[in-house]
């Protein structure tokens, strides 16, 4: 399963790219703003930054709902750096965008999914991810690993090479379910894959291997002074 974190915070991009488990990044209107990133060319400049940070995949998300205000949008995006997936909404004129930009050999992440037929059309249409979106599912009642199976097992049908990106993740419980399931990628926030290292049971043994190595170590020096 690869690793996307779901920020625009340098600072935690960084942070995973240090650990050596990030594979991309997935960001929306609604992180840049929390970073304080507004304007067109401000926008243009951080995803760049995100780029110099990691080896491929930066999904940088269209703004516009209008067609060909859209695919002048992608285009501008997608000129940044190769390392862009211009990240497209589940709408009409998302789905013909998608068509345009796998024709041009443009890669493309279509975003809030939450039907096994808006995942069929994406694929269809050309998408190289689809984005599920688990957590908002639940929030209505909804399961959405459920979505995950249903989504998996139509592209396991036909075979599309479309990878499934589970998004919206909040827990690890989220995670490890789409990596039972064989989701290709889970997209979340940072805490959620440090979270992955932690048991009682490592700080435990880690806490008593350290005593032991200590009470050996003073047992060396006091046969050493004696």
């Amino acid at each position: 399963m690869k690793f996307f974190i779901d920020t625009a915070n340098l600072s935690e991009i960084q942070q995973a790219q240090d650990m050596g488990i990030l594979d991309g990044v997935t960001t929306n209107p609604s992180l840049m703003a929390k970073e304080g990133i507004a304007g067109e060319e401000e926008v243009k400049a951080h995803y760049k930054a995100i780029c110099d940070i990691v080896e491929d995949k930066v999904s940088a998300e269209v703004i516009s709902t209008n067609y060909d205000e859209m695919v002048i949008e992608a285009e501008a995006l997608a000129a940044i750096d190769p390392k862009i997936v211009v990240k497209v909404p589940m709408i009409a004129d998302g789905v013909k965008l998608i068509k345009y930009l796998s024709s041009k050999g443009i890669r493309t992440n279509c975003t809030l999914i939450f039907s096994a037929g808006q995942a069929l059309l994406a694929a269809k249409a050309g998408a190289t991810y689809v984005s599920p979106f688990l957590g908002r599912l639940d929030d209505i009642g909804s399961t959405g690993t459920a979505l995950i199976k249903e989504i998996k097992t139509i592209f396991d049908n036909y075979e599309y090479g479309t990878e499934i990106l589970c998004a919206s993740i909040r827990n690890m419980t989220h995670l490890l379910d789409c990596a039972k399931i064989g989701a290709d990628v889970a997209t979340s926030p940072l805490s959620v894959y440090t979270a992955l290292k932690n048991h009682p049971l490592t700080d435990s043994g880690l806490e008593k291997f350290l005593q032991d190595h200590a009470k050996a170590e003073e047992a060396q020096l006091a046969a050493a002074q004696g």
